[in-house]
């Protein structure tokens, strides 16, 4: 009868996961008035893939006017599908493509190219006596990658080539095979293009409107969400025109050079040098006012979005003032009105199957656990000997906190861009940021274990492993390699059956389960090598993480039952394994909201700011999941293997699905 009530939960949690999907679908298809269609485009260097939104007014004989769309660091095309979505509602033809080293396109991030020289400051203001213009950077291949990220391949010599041979080979990261595959397209009208791009999107939107310039298919709009500008002296501006360009300015830009370097986004920017140039006009710029005409290509435009850089993308005045901008551009009337969006439903329905699909795996574990071979997983939780109350547990979650937290800027960014790993096996640029994390954290917390273990035996306790969730009952001192491999065998089960249910709906409706950005979708072949290469840091850190916070930091209402106790619990893991992450959250963004600039910049330096304070926002929600998970699991369990295990497969996944790779 228990299992038969986890069976229906299971299949409930199903029909929900695939009927919020279906759901979803009929919003990104417009019930059925756009068609959906993935595919790959062959290039010299590998393929790219690519979602195609083509409405069922485009044909062969009524050609559509078309948008390309090209991702940020570390996202994919389906990051770009609030714009798609309404672009396509609108009779624009859109392609999202994943650029070089994302999603699956099989040609790494290197193949964008580097040299060994930097600019510090926005390009064409730079001044190599003063230091804003440095040769002879050194470091690992990525670290010289991101360093020339706003350097693009269309830019003089000086810039985009260095004495020892190397260069910016493509800085578009594939844009201009997706753009010229766009524009031969039989339904696509190829004098009417645009290209819009987010955060490194916009650096590949500038090379693609740089490529095809004064050809028959140059794109007559250019939408930039978050970008930076250069002035005309890095590049010939007599043989490259850029027609009609928006640019999108977040208000709280975590990256500094989105921001042209400034603390903040205020009135200041509109009466430099750079931006008057862009806009055209000889007097102080003002926000959200067009500039020019459409008719010559002059058109210029910055909107201000009261958000940040990673929300940008789905900010509906970003969307609303895009869609005009190419609607002008393309001298059509937009056929539904820009403010009538629908893509944030889309959104939340997508969420929503995210969480009903990690949720019905908890009915199938218990009908696993009531199984003899898995039943010896459930083990006594220990004794309410050395609970840790009051002070006791008051100081060890502000050391948690303080180790998490005031490593976090540091260590990621160090395992980013410099820490010696080697590159061909450690391939993933994020991925590396949070190996160096995890792993300093890793070993402090396997330390302070080993510590523990030795006072425990020393004090004859004989408790040692039972209270780190580690042991069976019967036998507290000795740590337990059975619960370990079969704890380690029924969340890989319970990883597959999540994998299964994300590829079902990638097959099926073209979406992978998410919320605006990529947590979870199917691996390619070079990716699934990659989880493999850090899942076992990934385990080792969360067993440690789970063990300390969990299980060795009990309270009296672990062993409460019911909600109360659940929940008791979980709150007080929860604040443990977030709490350092939420420290420098709030560390950036108060001092940011305050108009003091991001909190990151002002404390350590910019070097410490950008991809990993924003990614804050995504990573919060992730381990707030991952403790709800282990809270129920150990509660039921007895034991820490199962939970830990679980949210370090998910976690690793989430980094090695679809963000940056570089070969």
């Amino acid at each position: 009868m228990k299992n038969g009530k986890s069976l229906i939960a299971f299949i409930l949690l199903l029909l929900l996961t695939f009927g919020c999907m279906f759901g979803a679908d009929r919003i990104q298809k417009d019930g059925s008035s756009i068609d959906i269609r993935t595919g790959k485009i062959d290039t010299s260097l590998g393929t790219m893939t690519y979602k195609l939104y083509v409405p069922d007014s485009a044909s062969d004989s009524s050609k559509a006017p078309a948008v390309l769309l090209l991702h940020g660091y570390q996202n994919d095309h389906e990051t770009c599908s609030a714009f798609a979505i309404e672009l396509a509602k609108r009779g624009i033809v859109v392609m999202a493509a994943d650029e070089f080293g994302h999603g699956s396109t099989s040609v790494g991030l290197l193949k964008r190219g580097y040299v060994n020289q930097k600019v510090t400051v926005n390009y064409g203001e730079e001044n190599e006596s003063d230091g804003t213009f440095v040769r002879n950077v050194g470091g690992p291949e990525r670290y010289r990658l991101m360093m020339n990220f706003s350097n693009l391949s269309f830019f003089n010599s000086k810039y985009s080539h260095d004495s020892a041979g190397n260069s910016i080979l493509d800085s578009s990261c594939g844009g201009i095979y997706a753009y010229r595959y766009l524009a031969d397209l039989p339904f696509v009208d190829s004098t009417r293009l645009g290209v819009s791009g987010h955060s490194m999107g916009t650096w590949s939107s500038w090379s693609v409107a740089a490529q095809y310039s004064g050809t028959s298919i140059e794109p007559r709009a250019i939408v930039l969400q978050c970008g930076e500008l250069f002035r005309k002296s890095v590049y010939d501006s007599d043989k490259i025109n850029f027609n009609n360009v928006l640019l999108l300015q977040a208000k709280y830009d975590e990256f500094s050079y989105f921001r042209d370097y400034e603390l903040n986004v205020d009135d200041k920017l509109l009466s430099t040098d750079l931006r008057r140039e862009f806009l055209g006009t000889s007097g102080k710029g003002e926000w959200n006012r067009k500039y020019g005409s459409f008719s010559d290509g002059s058109a210029r435009r910055m909107e201000l979005l009261m958000t940040n850089h990673r929300l940008t993308t789905h900010n509906s005045q970003g969307v609303a003032v895009s869609l005009d901008w190419f609607c002008n551009a393309f001298g059509i009337a937009p056929s539904v009105d820009v403010y009538d969006q629908t893509y944030m439903f889309k959104e939340i329905l997508v969420l929503c199957a995210m969480l009903f699909a990690i949720a019905s795996l908890i009915p199938v574990m218990n009908m696993l656990l009531s199984t003899g071979f898995f039943g010896q997983l459930i083990q006594e939780l220990p004794s309410r000997a050395d609970l840790r109350t009051g002070r006791k547990w008051r100081t060890g979650v502000l050391i948690s906190i303080l180790l998490t937290g005031l490593s976090y800027p540091f260590m990621t960014q160090l395992g980013h861009g410099l820490l010696p790993l080697p590159e061909k096996i450690f391939s993933m640029t994020i991925g590396n940021g949070f190996v160096s994390w995890y792993g300093l954290l890793a070993l402090i917390f396997l330390i302070m274990t080993a510590v523990y273990v030795k006072k425990s035996r020393k004090a004859e306790t004989g408790r040692s492993f039972i209270n780190l969730g580690m042991a069976e009952s019967d036998l507290p001192d000795r740590f337990s390699g059975r619960l370990m491999w079969k704890g380690l065998l029924l969340a890989f089960i319970l990883f597959l059956i999540l994998y299964s249910i994300n590829f079902i709906c990638e097959l099926v409706f073209s979406l992978d389960l998410r919320f605006i950005w990529p947590f979870f979708r199917a691996f390619t072949l070079k990716r699934l090598v990659q989880f493999f290469v850090y899942i076992p840091i990934y385990m080792l850190f969360f067993i440690l993480s789970t063990s300390r916070s969990l299980a060795l930091m009990r309270t009296d209402a672990t062993y409460k039952p019911g909600i109360r106790g659940f929940f008791g619990t979980w709150w007080r893991t929860a604040l443990q394994m977030t709490g350092g992450v939420l420290l420098i959250t709030l560390l950036e963004y108060v001092p940011f909201f305050a108009g003091l600039g991001p909190g990151a910049d002002i404390l350590f330096g910019s070097t410490f700011g950008g991809p990993f304070m924003s990614l804050l926002i995504v990573f919060v929600p992730q381990v707030i999941v991952f403790s709800l998970l282990c809270t129920y699991i150990y509660r039921k369990t007895g034991n820490i293997f199962t939970g830990a295990f679980l949210s370090a497969c998910m976690a690793c996944w989430i980094v090695t699905g679809g963000s940056s790779i570089l070969y």
